[in-house]
C-alpha cells in the first residue's frame, strides 16, 4: 500500500533547529514533486516549501532564508530543514507528494508530525 511517513516533530525552543524527514513507500514508479504544508489548530493549511523532480524549488515567504527543503531519490524521501524556530511556525506538518503510479500520477498526504516551538 502506498503510503507516506513523516517523522522528526517535537518541542524545540524558540531559535532552534528541527528536520522533518517523508519517506514514500509502497508500488511507486517515481515521485514528481513534494513538498510541505502546515496547519495551526482552528487555521487552514498552508504551503511551506515544495520541490519539484527537478529540484527546483519554492518557499512561502514566512520561512523563506530559514527553512531549506531536499529530496533523496534515491530513498523517496524529502525533508525540511528548519531553523531559527519561531513560535508562529507551531503546526502540524504534513508531506505531500505526487506520485506516479500504475494509474497515473496521484497526489498523497501524510498524517502529519506535530512541531511546536515554546519556551
Amino acid at each position: 500500500q502506498v503510503q507516506l511517513v513523516e517523522s522528526g516533530g517535537g518541542l524545540v525552543q524558540p531559535g532552534g533547529s528541527l528536520t522533518l524527514s517523508c519517506a514514500a513507500s509502497g508500488t511507486i514508479f517515481s515521485i514528481s514533486g513534494m513538498g510541505w504544508y502546515r496547519q495551526a489548530p482552528g487555521k487552514q493549511r498552508e504551503l511551506v516549501a515544495r520541490i519539484t523532480s527537478g529540484g527546483s524549488t519554492n518557499y512561502a515567504d514566512s520561512v523563506k532564508d530559514r527553512f531549506t527543503i531536499s529530496r533523496d531519490n534515491a530513498k523517496n524521501t524529502v525533508y525540511l530543514q528548519m531553523n531559527s524556530l519561531k513560535p508562529e511556525d507551531t503546526a502540524v506538518y504534513y508531506c505531500n507528494s505526487d506520485l506516479i503510479l500504475a494509474a497515473g500520477d496521484m497526489y498523497y498526504w501524510g498524517k502529519g508530525t506535530l512541531v511546536t516551538v515554546s519556551s
